[in-house]
C-alpha cells in the first residue's frame, strides 16, 4: 500500500507510527526544513505547495491512498488548497484506487479532516451527521466549500470518507496559556457546549474510516466528554494544578476575547458520535478529556481502528 499524508503534522505523524514499515509513506511538505523530521518518522518528503498547483504534478498515481489533513487558507470564503489537490490526484489512473482485497464495496482512497464548525450555530442541540450544514463564519465556510468539492469528487467514481473534528487536544495541545493567564470564562448558565477528540483518537478514526467506511460518508469525530466551555477551561486547570478561570457574563467574556475565539463562544452543539461507534465499531482510547489528559500512554496502535493490510 502506498499512502500520501497531506497535512503531516500531529494527527498525520501518529497515523505514519501506525503504517511504518507497513507502507509506503509519503508526505507532502512545502518546507524543506521538515524533511529531516519526516524521514525520521519513515515518511518520505514530497516537496509541493497546495497554494501553487504547478508544483503538485508528481501527486498523480504517487498513492493508493490519500490522508488529507491540510487545513484551508486562513481567508475567504473558498478553499482552493483542496481544488488543486483533486486537480493533482484526478490525474491519476482510476485502476489505482483503494479496492476491498475481497472483491466486495471499495474503501475510501481518501479520508478528509474537516470542522464540526459546518454545522454552525446548533443552540446546544444533540447534532448527528444527518443535520445540514449551516457554517456562520469564513473559517467554517472555507471546510464547508472542501468537503463539497471532495464528495463531488466521490462521487465520480473515487472514495471519499470525511471527518468532522472538533477542538483538538493532547498532552501538548491545550489551552494552558489561557488558563495560566487567568483569562475569564463564561458563568454555567450561559455558557455553549462544546466538543472535544483526543489527537490519537483522531488518528485511530481517520483509520476506521479508511478501512470500514461507507463510501462518500460523513463521521462526527467527537468523544463522550460532553462538557461546557467554562468546564473544559477547568479541566486544564485542574490538570495543570492551576487556579480555575473566573466566570463572567457572556456579554463580559465575548467583548474581551480575539475575533477568531468569539466564533467558538457564540456556537453550541453536542456532536453525537453513535455513527462511527455503530457502523465503524469504533472505541474511543480517551473517552473523556478527563482521562486523555492524565501521562501519555506509551505507543500507538490501531486497536479497534481496523486491521491493516500487509
Amino acid at each position: 500500500m502506498r499512502i500520501l499524508i497531506v497535512g503531516c503534522g500531529d494527527v498525520g505523524l501518529r497515523v505514519a507510527r501506525v503504517f511504518s514499515g507497513r507502507a509506503r509513506l509519503y508526505g507532502l511538505s512545502h518546507s524543506p526544513e521538515r524533511f529531516a523530521e519526516l524521514r525520521a518518522a519513515g515518511v518520505t518528503p514530497i516537496p509541493g505547495n497546495l497554494d501553487d498547483r504547478a508544483s503538485l504534478k508528481r501527486l498523480a498515481g504517487l498513492a493508493d491512498v490519500i490522508l488529507h489533513f491540510a487545513p484551508p487558507p486562513g481567508e475567504g470564503e473558498r478553499d482552493p488548497r483542496t481544488r488543486n489537490l483533486l486537480a493533482a490526484l484526478s490525474r491519476r489512473s482510476s485502476s489505482r484506487l483503494l479496492s476491498s482485497r475481497s472483491g466486495g464495496t471499495p474503501h475510501p482512497s481518501l479520508v478528509y479532516i474537516s470542522t464540526s464548525g459546518v454545522y454552525g450555530d446548533c443552540a446546544g442541540a444533540v447534532v448527528a451527521e444527518t443535520r445540514p450544514a449551516r457554517p456562520n463564519n469564513t473559517r467554517a465556510r472555507r471546510r464547508a466549500d472542501a468537503e463539497a468539492r471532495l464528495r463531488a469528487w466521490g462521487r465520480r467514481g473515487n472514495r471519499v470518507g470525511i471527518l468532522r473534528a472538533p477542538g483538538i487536544y493532547a498532552q501538548d495541545r491545550m489551552p494552558a496559556e489561557r488558563v495560566r493567564k487567568g483569562l475569564p470564562a463564561i458563568v454555567a448558565g450561559d455558557d455553549v457546549h462544546t466538543n472535544h477528540i483526543h489527537a490519537e483518537d483522531l488518528a485511530r478514526l481517520a483509520l476506521a474510516v479508511l478501512f470500514r467506511g461507507g463510501p462518500n460518508r460523513v463521521y462526527n469525530a467527537v468523544d463522550d466528554s460532553g462538557l461546557k466551555m467554562g468546564d473544559w477551561f477547568d479541566v486544564v486547570a485542574d490538570h495543570l494544578g492551576l487556579p480555575r478561570p473566573p466566570r463572567l457574563s457572556r456579554a463580559e467574556v465575548i467583548a474581551a476575547v480575539t475575533p477568531a475565539m468569539r466564533t467558538f463562544l457564540t456556537e453550541s452543539r453536542r456532536l453525537s458520535n453513535s455513527r462511527a461507534k455503530r457502523e465503524l465499531g469504533f472505541r474511543l482510547r480517551y473517552p473523556t478529556v478527563r482521562e486523555g489528559l492524565k501521562p501519555v500512554q506509551q505507543g500507538f496502535s490501531p486497536g479497534s481502528a481496523g486491521r491493516i493490510p500487509s
